[in-house]
């Protein structure tokens, strides 16, 4: 089960920080590597419970960072 889930019950009261994040990227990163592994065997449709785990993480990652806003950064050039 994906560190980002949590039940009703505990909504609001996980504490974030960098281990949580860093386990979250972890966690990504062999989603990502299973989602392509079962794609390239032609196996696309076996696939789909691991993007929606990546799918709940991601927008997790990006409540996070919205709610979290940092100092600007230089724009890229």
């Amino acid at each position: 089960m994906s560190v980002a889930f949590v039940p009703d019950w505990l909504k609001g009261k996980a504490e974030v920080n960098q281990e949580t994040i860093q386990r979250l990227l972890e966690e990504n990163d062999q989603l990502i590597r299973c989602i392509v592994e079962y794609q390239n065997k032609g196996r696309a449709n076996e696939c789909v419970q691991y993007q929606h785990v990546l799918h709940r993480n991601l927008i997790y990652l990006a409540t996070i960072a919205d709610a979290n806003p940092t100092s600007p950064s230089k724009p890229m050039e």
